[in-house]
């Protein structure tokens, strides 16, 4: 499991790194009109909601990761949030931060 806690807290880093720079381009966008065409000022706002987007992405991975270990912490890591059964190894690879097995998540999915 070390290693598992290892992946994602160096994924939560990377992300918090990452927000540092994105925040920065979510700040009020102020043009002013007389010096930057109408074009210009869409841009600006296309790219800041980018940023604001991209910033609730990252925040709800951290929460997905943040419940990882906390899984890990209490030794449900690895199990199935819905049925209880093992969480298939080659799944945990790909995505340790999946709380359910395949079959649940795809039930899941159909049901939303």
């Amino acid at each position: 499991m070390p290693e598992i806690r290892a992946r994602l807290e160096a994924r939560r880093a990377e992300l918090e790194a990452l927000d540092a720079t994105a925040r920065s381009a979510t700040e009020t966008v102020e043009l002013d009109q007389a010096r930057v065409g109408r074009l210009s000022r869409m841009d600006a706002l296309q790219g800041q909601a980018m940023a604001q987007e991209t910033l609730r992405r990252h925040q709800v991975e951290r929460a997905r990761i943040d419940a990882a270990l906390r899984r890990i912490d209490d030794g449900s890591y690895g199990e199935c949030l819905e049925c209880g059964e093992p969480i298939a190894a080659g799944r945990l690879e790909a995505d340790p931060t999946a709380p359910r097995c395949l079959a649940c998540a795809e039930a899941a999915e159909r049901r939303s």
